[in-house]
């Protein structure tokens, strides 16, 4: 889905953001990009959404040059709602500004809200919902829109641990459920060992790419408490070890 060849960021003010990023990412797969704060993970979203461009180097999208409008979805660290408008109105944001009209877009509204477990919802304001929920929300509005690629920016790490791990559980059933192509920023170790299925390990500022893993892990509810996930936790600690400043 992707190819990216030598790209570097710098920002106006000299902050070396991202330098010599060499990735492929195939379509279907769970990728998430794993490393310190400020290590420019965030910045390697937002020029995979073409939202920012590369001070140096190329991104190839597929086989067509750059994505069509409704190609990727985008979730945000906040769920950024509109706090005057129900479920349902702020899920069909994307669709009403793309100029789709209601009668035609309520049918996948309404299926977007089902797909994150928001039936019965849909009239629901923000401020009625828990964190969770406004963030099921915003997957929703990210969904609509029936992207080939979902775009994640540390969504759930404002979110308790009990909720956390409940919506970790709904989207790894959300992947294998639609086999969209997620990219996902994290900077837990054990939440990028527990979701994805390859895991980008960048080192500090500017980042780079220090490690590409590839893990299986069992799926089920033993996920979790598996010996394989447990391996993989230790792999990635020994990786930050290596990479990190003493």
């Amino acid at each position: 889905m992707f190819v990216l060849r030598q790209v570097a960021k710098t920002f106006g003010n000299g902050t070396k953001a991202l330098e010599g990023i060499n990735a492929e990412i195939a379509p279907g797969s769970f990728v998430a990009l794993l490393g310190p704060s400020g290590c420019g993970k965030s910045t390697l979203l937002r020029l995979l959404s073409g939202l920012e461009a590369p001070t140096s180097g190329e991104i190839f999208w597929g086989h067509a040059g750059k994505p069509a409008p409704g190609e990727i979805g985008y979730v945000f660290q906040d769920s950024t709602l509109l706090p005057w408008a129900g479920a349902a109105e702020n899920v069909y944001l994307p669709l009403r500004l793309r100029g789709v009209g209601r009668a035609a877009a309520m049918p996948r509204v309404m299926a977007a809200l089902a797909q994150v477990g928001l039936e019965g919802f849909e009239h629901a304001k923000p401020k009625a919902l828990s964190g969770g929920m406004r963030m099921r929300v915003s997957i929703a509005r990210a969904l609509v829109s029936e992207p080939a690629l979902l775009l994640m920016d540390e969504p759930f790490a404002a979110l308790d641990e009990f909720t956390r791990h409940r919506l970790q559980d709904d989207l790894l059933a959300l992947w294998r459920r639609t086999g969209k192509t997620v990219v996902f920023v994290t900077h837990s170790i054990y939440e990028a060992a527990y979701l994805a299925n390859r895991i980008m390990i960048m080192t500090p500022r500017p980042g780079r790419i220090a490690a590409t893993l590839t893990p299986e892990l069992p799926d089920g509810p033993g996920r979790r408490e598996s010996a394989a996930y447990h391996r993989l936790v230790a792999e990635i600690t020994g990786n930050f070890q290596r990479i990190m400043p003493a």
